[in-house]
Formats: structure tokens, sequence, C-alpha cells
């Protein structure tokens, strides 16, 4: 995965991905345009649904397979259009972290799933500002130069989101865009929704998150330098930070590992530890992952863990020997459960 600056007008980006098939190797790129005021001919005209994809659940799948139908009928690219930073984090900064995924998680989720342009518009005081007819017409129309838009049929738009599907079709109507509303899907536990999944991340109950996600609910990022604790224990460990995300519930899960880049690129198992240590007297979650029968220096290569099953809460130990002892267990029966999931 290469990340190249374009060096054309406006923010715009170039992620090139390789895919590997029975048949070979294809390349597939999706472009990400962050200014809707500096926009490439190319990028324009395209079918785009319009969210902030937090997840990218079984909902949001739903409505991509819409745009690639609607997409291939109007001979049109497929695009999403969402907002850095979330809407919610710009008018709630110091609220508590809510995002299941990064920005970045986000677009290589998109990019699988076929998005050929990611819309990740900068919302900041401007774009907050703009009343329906001002959105509709600057940004959609003017700016982007959408062929069709597909959004939720509880959709809200604008200034103080004054408007929704209706008003959007009617500006759509007098503006030469096709909208489409799509209704809310709904899974076991009723509306799929990304409140829902961290819910379930919350009581920790992750394969139940994966069954609305489609996928694992996974944490991507580089690996940091730690205290080499887990070193001196025998049980190496690759730390990351968890900031502006989602904290599931804290303890020991079964983990699935994939390195991302550098030689050590692959797909392994392993445990890993969520919380703030307290035995240690740490009080700032992260996350530290023990990639089993793995010998190797990744320090600044980008993985992804993916959370498979809650094992144990967070605990305080007596001694070392007693946490020790502990984590060989947890090593254990994450080995069981991951050679059957």
């Amino acid at each position: 995965r290469d990340l190249v600056r374009s060096r054309g007008l406006g923010d715009v980006y170039k992620r090139q991905v390789l895919h590997h098939s029975s048949t070979g190797a294809t390349s597939f790129t999706m472009r990400i345009i962050r200014d809707y005021e500096y926009v490439d001919k190319s990028d324009t005209n395209a079918v785009a649904a319009i969210g902030n994809f937090d997840g990218v659940h079984l909902g949001h799948q739903a409505v991509l397979k819409k745009v690639h139908t609607i997409a291939k009928e109007l001979n049109a690219p497929r695009g999403v259009i969402t907002f850095e930073p979330h809407p919610r984090s710009y008018f709630a900064p110091d609220a508590p972290s809510f995002r299941l995924m990064s920005s970045s998680a986000k677009a290589t989720r998109l990019e699988k799933l076929g998005v050929d342009k990611l819309y990740e518009l900068n919302f900041n005081a401007a774009l907050s500002k703009l009343n329906p007819e001002d959105f509709a017409r600057n940004v959609l129309h003017n700016g982007l130069k959408l062929q069709h838009i597909l959004v939720g049929e509880d959709f809200c738009f604008g200034k103080d989101r004054k408007g929704n599907v209706k008003t959007l079709k009617r500006l759509g109507t007098d503006l030469g865009f096709g909208v489409t509303s799509l209704e809310l899907i709904k899974g076991e536990h009723g509306e799929l929704s990304s409140t829902s999944i961290r819910n379930l991340l919350s009581q920790g109950k992750p394969r139940e998150a994966a069954g609305q996600l489609g996928h694992w609910h996974r944490i991507e990022g580089p690996v940091i330098g730690g205290e080499q604790r887990g070193r001196v224990l025998g049980y190496p460990t690759a730390n990351m930070e968890l900031r502006d995300l989602h904290i599931p519930k804290l303890g020991v899960y079964a983990v699935l590992i994939d390195i991302l880049d550098g030689p050590h690129k692959g797909s392994y198992k392993g445990a890993s530890s969520l919380g703030v240590r307290p035995m240690f007297g740490q009080n700032s979650p992260n996350l530290e992952t023990y990639i089993f029968d793995f010998s190797g220096d990744i320090y600044g290569a980008q993985i992804s863990v993916a959370f498979v099953e809650y094992l144990r809460p967070e605990l305080s130990f007596d001694s070392v020997e007693a946490l020790v002892e502990q984590m060989d267990s947890d090593c254990e029966n994450a080995k069981k459960i991951l050679s059957t999931s």
C-alpha cells in the first residue's frame, strides 16, 4: 500500500493497492479528495453515498452495494463522502472518544470494498455554517459535480441539521443530480449502527460486534516503543496507542494480527492486553499484543489487530510470577480459540 501526494490543485491523494487472486495480481487505485473547491475533472461525475461510515459495518456495506449498482448503470465512478474530523468531534472536542476506526483504517476498508473516490472533506467552521441549499449547490453540485447521491432515510444536513431527505431530493431536482434514500438495515439486535457496535465492544462481545460489522473489529496503527517489561517476562509485545478511538472493554483478548508493511509483513495469531496495567501504576489505556511464534523487530511497522474473543478482565497480581502464570494460561486459551475461528 502506497500513499502518494498528488501535486495537482487541492488536497488530493492517490492510494495504490495490489490485490492478489488465483489469476494473478491486479492493481486498483482509490483517490482521496479533501477540498471540494479544487477537484480534478477526473474526480467528478461520481455516484456517491454520504455518511460517516464509522466501522464500515454491514449497513454501510449494503449502501455501497447500491452505489456500485447505480454507478454501473450510469458508467460513473463509485464514491463515498465523509468528513474529517468527524462533525461530532468538531462540535464537542472534549467529549469522550467514540470512533471505531481511524480515518486511515476507514480508507483501507472502503478501498477493499471497491470505492473509487473517497471525498474526505475537511469539516471546518466554513463548512459547518453552510445551510442545506448552499451545501447542495456549492459542495455537491458545483464542487464535486456528482451525478447521483445516496443517503439513509434519516439523513440530515446543513447548518443546524435543517435539511433532510426531502430537502435533498428537491435540491437535486433543481440542480440536476439524482437522489436515492435507503431504509436502515436491521440485524438480530435491531438497527445496525455504529452506536450498537460500540455498546457490544464495551461489553466485551467482539464476536457479536463482528456480526454487525461483517468483519472483526480492528485497531490499526504503528508499533511504538514501550517499557519492555513484556520482554523481561518472556512475552515481548507490540505496543499501540489508542488515541481518539472508542476503547473496548478492558482486559485480555484472543486476536488476529496483520503486519501491513516491512520484512515481517503477513498474518499472525496472538493475545492482546487492553488496559492501564494496574500492577505497574499506569492509568492511560494502551494495547499490548504478544504474537505467537514470532521473533523480529517491528518497531514503526503498521499493524492491524483484530479482536476475536474476550478472555478475562484486567487484573492486578500479587507477584510477577503469578502474572506470568496467568499469561501462560491466557496464551493457551487464545490458541485454542483461534484454532477454530
